[in-house]
């Protein structure tokens, strides 16, 4: 792997870590509920695949505008990699130390979201009951236990999304007749 593909995946992955830690620290500044809302995960999620896109893009770029499978899917990987990381670290520091309280309340906030939702797809009451429970026996969403679990889900999610994008992006070179 050159050094190039390194420096720009960690570059983006740099960029994204600190925007998504921005979002974090201003969605807790501003409001809670925008934690709730359905357009705000999507956003977030559109982020971080843009990111890890634009990171393969630049990254073949870098090397003359050839870049094998693997190395493409590096390239996004890292950069997901690292702007998940610096975001959960962020997370895990305004939730557990600064306002522990605003993660219960949070919590809080979640399961009444989810209750609703679950309301208005007409679930039965017995399915809510068994989510409701499922979702208060977790305990602090933001425990460390919790955020590097969610972490490797995450990171499980994103890499199916990678394997698609590198397959899209990579162009290998042309061999020497």
């Amino acid at each position: 792997m050159e050094k190039s593909l390194k420096s720009v995946a960690v570059n983006f992955g740099l960029y994204l870590g600190i925007t998504l830690a921005l979002i974090t620290v201003l969605a807790y500044a501003i409001n809670l509920d925008l934690y709730t809302q359905i357009w705000f995960g999507l956003t977030i999620l559109g982020i971080i695949i843009v990111a890890g896109i634009v990171s393969a893009v630049k990254a073949k770029k870098a090397n003359g505008g050839f870049l094998s499978f693997k190395n493409t899917f590096t390239a996004y990987f890292i950069t997901v990699l690292i702007g998940i990381v610096i975001s959960a670290i962020v997370s895990i520091i305004v939730f557990n130390f600064v306002d522990p309280e605003a993660s219960n309340e949070l919590q809080e906030k979640i399961v009444n979201t989810q209750i609703d939702r679950l309301k208005g797809f007409n679930v039965p009451a017995e399915a809510i009951e068994e989510t409701v429970e499922k979702l208060e026996a977790q305990g602090n969403m933001y425990s460390i236990s919790n955020v590097a679990q969610s972490i490797v889900w995450q990171l499980l999610g994103f890499s199916v999304i990678g394997l698609i994008v590198a397959a899209a992006i990579k162009k290998n070179k042309p061999e020497a007749e």
